[in-house]
C-alpha cells in the first residue's frame, strides 16, 4: 500500500493514542492507598510448573477500601498466590485462612507518595518521548512523500501535514499531563 499524507497522519494519531493507553494501564497499577484490583496485574504466580498472572487464578475483589479479597478458583493455588504477592515489589503482607487471602493495603507514608508522584512522573516523561518519536518518524514519511516526485505532493501540502502532526502530538502531550497530574493529585490526597 502506497503511502498517503492522511494515511500518515492517521497512522500518527493512532500511535499516539496507543502510547496514551499503555500510560493509562500503567497507571492503574501505581498504588494510591486505596484498595485497587489492578495492582495485582503484574503479579505473576508459579503454579503447577507454569508462571500465569494472578487474574487467571483468583477472583479479586474489593470488599472495603483498605483491603483486597483473594479468591482462588483452586484452592490449592492459596500457598503459591500468597507466595507470589510477597516476591512481588508491592511491599505488601497476604494473610490467608487455607480458602481466601486477605491483602490490607496499609496508607502510604508522605515519603512514599512523594517517590510514587516521581515514579508516575517518569511515566509520565516516557510516553511523551514516545509520542515524539510517533511524531519524529511520522515527519520523516511527509518529507520523503515531498522529495518523490511521483506522489506529487507540494510543499504547501507537506507543511499543512507537518502542522496536523504537530497539532496531534500537542494535543496527546496535554492529555499525558493531564493524566499524570490526576494521578499524582490522586497519590497526594490522604
Amino acid at each position: 500500500m502506497a503511502m498517503t499524507v492522511d494515511s500518515i497522519i492517521e497512522d500518527a494519531k493512532k500511535k499516539m493514542k496507543q502510547s496514551i493507553e499503555t500510560l493509562r494501564k500503567e497507571l492503574a497499577t501505581v498504588r494510591t492507598g486505596r484498595a485497587n484490583p489492578t495492582i495485582l496485574d503484574t503479579v505473576q504466580v508459579e503454579y503447577y510448573g507454569s508462571t500465569m498472572p494472578l487474574n487467571q487464578l483468583a477472583g479479586v475483589s474489593v470488599p472495603e477500601p483498605s483491603c483486597l479479597l483473594i479468591q482462588p478458583f483452586d484452592k490449592g493455588a492459596v500457598k503459591a498466590i500468597e507466595t507470589a504477592i510477597l516476591k512481588s515489589d508491592l511491599g505488601l503482607n497476604p494473610a490467608n485462612d487455607g480458602l481466601v487471602i486477605r491483602l490490607p493495603i496499609p496508607s502510604l507514608t508522605e515519603e512514599r507518595r512523594k517517590d510514587l508522584t516521581k515514579v508516575v512522573h517518569r511515566m509520565g516523561e516516557d510516553i511523551k518521548t514516545a509520542i515524539r518519536n510517533v511524531r519524529r518518524d511520522q515527519n520523516e514519511n511527509i518529507k520523503k512523500l515531498e522529495k518523490d516526485k511521483k506522489a506529487g505532493l507540494s510543499e504547501d501540502a507537506a507543511k499543512k501535514a507537518l502542522d496536523q502532526i504537530q497539532k496531534a502530538t500537542d494535543g496527546y502531550i496535554k492529555e499525558v499531563e493531564d493524566t499524570v497530574k490526576h494521578k499524582e493529585t490522586e497519590i497526594m490526597k490522604v
